[in-house]
């Protein structure tokens, strides 16, 4: 009882230190954000993303040991793996290179060129595979200081793999570790059918699914919000820049929107 006493006594202080630093920046990320590496099409993206604000907010410091999620085509790991690299480390799990799936063999492939095509920056990247049931070690168990992901959770959900991605999560990283959560925001309420058809995620099961990980939330922040997003259009999340699946139609609108209203939630693995 004494031991356990201790423990949630060692976790509040963490808690409290957290929040006391939460707003404060981290790291410098103007070289990595302004770097040559970054297309104009990327920068543009940075007024929808915003991840200056939002890698702070997480907490990620220059010699963190980071686990990116699913990093697709690299958008964040252009950020991330410059600014890491000489202290710090970033794992990208991405698909398997072996994946059944042949979309997910093409990303992979895709993805490791890029970080092949520019060594000076990008090749202390580790890359491993997150593709549940056969693949959910991301890394050492408790190594990591912050597992990341942006705008993946419908995905998990459509695939039937939430708990076991949050789960996996919880098992990399370090007791007093951060989870960091970026993702389409849907109308409290919302099914988990609708969900799943239109890119969009509640809070409240993101908050489930971390709780029923192990993590407890430690703050949230508007850092992604878009008040112009009403969450609600005919082919969901996609409809918005930069997918724009109704081609053009109403493109001057979508594009007067921007890119969706988002969440953005910071867990910690508490001490046990």
């Amino acid at each position: 009882m004494i031991v356990r006493r201790i423990n949630y006594a060692v976790t509040a202080l963490l808690l409290f230190s957290q929040l006391v630093w939460a707003d404060t920046p981290s790291l410098d990320w103007s070289a990595a954000l302004s770097g040559e590496h970054r297309s104009e099409a990327a920068r543009q993206r940075d007024q929808y993303r915003h991840p200056r604000q939002t890698l702070s907010f997480f907490g990620v410091k220059p010699c963190d040991t980071v686990v990116e999620l699913w990093p697709g085509g690299g958008w964040y790991t252009e950020v991330l793996a410059p600014a890491l690299r000489d202290c710090g480390k970033l794992v990208a799990a991405h698909f398997a290179a072996d994946s059944p799936v042949a979309f997910y063999r093409r990303s992979r492939g895709q993805y490791d060129a890029m970080l092949a095509g520019d060594p000076a920056r990008y090749d202390r990247v580790r890359v491993t595979a997150l593709e549940p049931p056969e693949h959910v070690q991301l890394i050492d168990a408790e190594t990591a200081d912050s597992v990341l992901t942006f705008r993946n959770v419908h995905n998990w959900l459509k695939a039937g793999t939430a708990s076991a991605v949050f789960s996996a999560a919880y098992q990399a990283l370090k007791p007093g570790g951060i989870f960091g959560v970026v993702e389409h925001r849907a109308h409290p309420g919302t099914s988990l059918e609708r969900m799943v058809s239109s890119g969009y995620v509640t809070e409240e099961l993101v908050i489930e699914l971390a709780r029923n990980a192990g993590f407890l939330l430690l703050s949230s922040s508007e850092i992604n919000a878009n008040p112009k997003d009403s969450r609600d259009h005919p082919k969901g999340v996609w409809t918005l820049p930069p997918s724009l699946r109704l081609g053009d139609r109403q493109r001057e609108y979508y594009q007067g929107i921007g890119e969706s209203d988002r969440m953005t939630l910071k867990f910690i693995k508490p001490i046990m």
